[in-house]
């Protein structure tokens, strides 16, 4: 790691908590420079959900690079990007009566979320965003305004404003509602918010803990955008493309957004893409007046398809991602009571993502740090990094989960007091 020390910035950051050299991958399996192999519990923090290296995805790249197919492209038509749209729009929109344009952003996730905002105050003429706390949107300014983590905020060295925080649901407790207290500062003309021109949520909120929005939750509050005129955009770039068990993380809550980020894995494959699905009335941009590069990764396109066609153009796909999250969910509840068996620590999350509330960061940390010398990579998340959590590739083997899930309990009983 002497390298990566003396060359990198010090801005780097899983490779602190992950201290090895990888040199190869295959479906839900890494392996480093010494040969030792690890359980990926991580997944590229939600972008590798069908694994490293997915043979068939490969199969289809590397076909279309043995013949020469464009790989950059800026944002003209071609072959790649054409059966992409084409099989988007058929294997998943058009069955969910779906109907958006899709808008190429810059290649990552913040990208996606910097062009929805632009859009939704663009639209509406109005420059106030809702966001909730906890929230995580992305790293560059217009994302982190609407990001709730001090840590992450205080780095964008500027004042960051335009964006107004609402209690996200569950919050202040279950005796809260969360919807009606925005509805009173959106009726009341004394409560200093302006007007918004949209709200920005995730479904499950990955960085900020895994806290969960109930179905309820979320159509009260695309309700509530439609009476106050405020367009609502789903962030859905880390728990999309399946994590939830559904292809978007708010088909359960049967509600329809006006904007949708998707990035992360909807190439399929790790490669960059990034867009956003906007309801058509509403795309009123012109010809390149939101511009990028690398808005057209024909690589990307290959393997966005190809995971398109190979997991989604029937059920069972869908089926299978939500018979394992059952199962992770259950082994998680059985870990979290054997250190408390009268108040077990919260296990919380939907499908493929699941997490446990270790209470406080130093938990959560040393159970992470334990479970990587043990041959498991997973990380914290929320506020105070006091959340483990589980974010396999959808792809994993029932084999590969249990012995990760035996490393995981043989961690949280090292770390944790357990009950006897």
């Amino acid at each position: 790691m002497k390298t990566f020390e003396r060359l990198e910035s010090n801005v780097r950051s899983y490779c602190r908590n992950l201290p090895t050299v990888f040199t190869s991958a295959r479906g839900a399996r890494l392996n480093d420079e010494r040969g030792r192999t690890y359980i990926d519990f991580l997944a590229g923090a939600g972008t590798l959900n069908y694994g490293h290296n997915p043979p068939l995805l490969k199969a289809d790249l590397l076909d279309y690079l043995a013949q020469d197919g464009l790989v950059h492209g800026l944002d003209m038509a071609t072959a790649a990007k054409q059966r992409f749209l084409e099989t988007l729009d058929a294997v998943i929109l058009q069955p969910r009566g779906l109907h958006y344009k899709v808008q190429f952003t810059g290649p990552t996730g913040t990208n996606a979320v910097e062009a929805a905002l632009k859009l939704a105050r663009r639209v509406t003429g109005r420059q106030t965003i809702v966001a909730f706390t906890n929230a995580f949107h992305g790293m560059t300014l217009g994302s982190v305004a609407a990001t709730g983590n001090r840590y992450y905020r205080r780095a964008a060295g500027v004042a960051l404003s335009q964006v107004v925080f609402m209690p996200y649901d569950g919050y202040h407790g279950p005796e809260i509602d969360t919807i009606a207290l925005f509805e009173r500062q959106l009726e009341d003309g004394g409560s200093g918010l302006d007007h918004p021109a949209a709200v920005l949520v995730e479904t499950i909120q990955g960085e900020g803990g895994i806290n969960v929005a109930s179905a309820a939750w979320l159509r009260r509050l695309a309700a509530l955008c439609k009476r106050h005129d405020m367009l609502l955009i789903v962030d859905d770039i880390q728990m999309g493309c399946g994590r939830t068990g559904h292809f978007f993380s708010f088909e359960e809550a049967g509600i329809t957004p006006d904007l949708v980020t998707l990035s992360k894995s909807l190439s399929g494959y790790g490669l960059p893409l990034s867009v956003v699905l906007i309801r058509p009335e509403l795309d009123q941009w012109r010809p390149g007046e939101h511009s990028g590069t690398f808005r057209g990764n024909n690589l990307a396109f290959v393997t966005g398809t190809s995971a398109l066609v190979h997991h989604w153009r029937d059920e069972g796909f869908a089926q299978d991602v939500q018979r394992k999250g059952r199962h992770l969910r259950s082994r998680l509840q059985q870990i979290a009571a054997r250190w408390n068996d009268e108040a077990p620590a919260p296990v919380r999350g939907r499908g493929m993502v699941q997490a446990i509330d270790c209470g406080t960061g130093e938990h959560a940390g040393a159970i992470c740090r334990a479970a990587f010398e043990r041959g498991l990579v997973i990380e914290t998340s929320g506020a105070r990094d006091q959340v483990v959590k589980c974010l396999p590739p959808l792809t994993i083997e029932d084999a590969d989960l249990d012995a990760a899930l035996d490393i995981l309990q043989e961690c949280v009983e090292a770390v944790m007091p357990c009950a006897a």
